[in-house]
This record gives structure tokens, sequence and C-alpha cells, in this order.
């Protein structure tokens, strides 16, 4: 089986940086799987997607050699083997609150006797190479999202779960939850109620062992982010660097040439 490359760049103490797609779109994954990135996220959860894209995009970026995740909408076992089927080599599972649910999906991603995941590898035993069945309990990583009050209360044992590879950090959800809707969702958070959680939470990843990964906005953030201890970090997405990119675009035109946004033909002087 072809090993999994976020293994080996932890295994040598480097950090990792992930992309995230969120445009149901193969050749915008082509295009993203592209640019350097050490993982790439299908985000099945609040995307414009559904199954019926992962797997073609997971096609399109098989060539680029990135390592490809997927986040599930929610915990069900259908959907998590049916991503790990398509060939993912990473779950990220929203919403764990608890070590019972951490629990229930570290089996839905391992085959027995560690977890209850039903054989059936459609894409998977092609795309991944052969042993596939033998050797993907040790190479699919499972990452629980910890994004509530709730989780923190049991942070230290749900990083402690058996088959819990690390915690993926979404702090927009976290800091609505933390803060009962104090302070609106958003990412790169400056507010030391919300920065000292995510100090806290590499401290348990690193004492029980295991990743942890922020969600960020920005370069500089996530650079923070790696200081702070984390051992990987995504950096924005397709929708917002393309949307960014775009602005940047048009603004920069509207500077050099001095033309204002949204000006009509008729206050240009046309017909």
């Amino acid at each position: 089986m072809i090993r999994n490359r976020l293994k080996q760049i932890w295994a040598e103490d480097r950090p990792a940086i992930n992309g995230w797609l969120s445009i149901g779109n193969p050749f915008v994954a082509e295009i993203m799987a592209a640019q350097g990135y050490d993982s790439i996220c299908i985000d099945a959860q609040h995307g414009a997607l559904d199954y019926s894209m992962v797997l073609p995009m997971f096609q399109a970026m098989r060539a680029s050699g990135v390592v490809p995740l997927a986040r599930v909408p929610w915990l069900e076992p259908g959907i998590v083997m049916k991503v790990l089927d398509a060939g993912a080599y990473g779950v990220i599972c929203p919403m764990i609150n608890t070590p019972e649910q951490a629990a229930e999906f570290a089996g839905y991603v391992r085959y027995p006797p560690a977890g209850q995941r039903s054989f059936g590898p459609t894409r998977a035993s092609y795309a991944s190479g052969s042993d596939y069945a033998a050797e993907a309990n040790d190479e699919i990583l499972a990452f629980a999202m910890v994004e509530t009050a709730e989780a923190m209360r049991n942070l230290d044992a749900i990083a402690a779960t058996p088959g819990i590879d690390g915690i993926y950090v979404g702090p927009a959800d976290l800091t609505l939850s933390l803060t009962d809707g104090r302070l609106a969702p958003g990412f790169d958070r400056e507010e030391q109620e919300i920065v000292g959680a995510l100090h806290r939470i590499v401290a348990v990843c690193k004492a029980a062992g295991k990743r942890a990964v922020l969600h960020c906005g920005t370069p500089e953030y996530a650079a923070r982010a790696i200081g702070w201890g984390y051992d990987m970090v995504t950096v924005s997405g397709d929708t917002r660097l393309l949307a960014g990119a775009a602005r940047a675009s048009v603004s920069r035109f509207r500077a050099l040439t001095g033309e204002q946004a949204g000006k009509s033909a008729a206050e240009k002087g046309g017909s």
C-alpha cells in the first residue's frame, strides 16, 4: 500500500500544510492539488458537493501525490466508510463531543479487529496499491473535530481515545460555543479566551501522543500555530482563495485606471 506521506512528514518532525476544497469540481481539485500542499481535504460537510463528487475529485488529485483527506458531514458509519473506499487517507469528523463518540468514529475508520469498517475498498484497492486490506489500519488517519464547549470539557478523554490519531480544531464553531455566541465565528482568533483554548488543545494532544491540527485563515496565523506546537494547519480554502484573488485583481485594475466600481454607462458618458 502507498504510504501516508503525512505520517512520514511528522516522523521527520516537520509541520504539514493542508488545503481545503469546498467547490465540487474535479478540475478545481486538480488545480489545488498541484500547488504544493502536503494534503488536501474535500469538505463533504459544508462544501458545495456531495459524495458523487468526492470520488472524481480524489481521482483528479492523484497525479500530484498529495495526501487525500475528507471531512464527512457527521458521525455516521456509511459516509465515513464510503470516503475511505473512494481513497481517503484520512477522515475528519465534525462535532466529536465525548470519548464515546470518538471511539465510535475510530471504529468506523478501521477494519476488524481494530474497528468495524466494512470491507469493500472499491477505488482504494486500485489507487492505494496492493495489500490495502492488510495495511490500511496503519496508514489511515482519524481526526476528531473539537469545536464545542462540551468537547473542551472532555478534551483529555477524547485525545486519549484509542484509534484517534489527532484533534482537528474548528475555531469558528469553537468560538461560538465557548462564548455562547458572544463572539462572531471566524478563523485566526486573537481573543485570549480562545487563544488559551488553542494552547490547551496542543498541550493535551502532546501529552496523549496525538497530532494537533488547526484551521486557519492566513499563512501568518498558520505559522504562529506551528510555533505553538500544531502539527498541521489548513490555510484558507478554494472559495476564499478564489474570491480573494479575484477581488485583488479587480481592485488593482480600478486603482490603475481610476475606475470606480459600480459606475453606470451613463455616468461614464457612454450610451
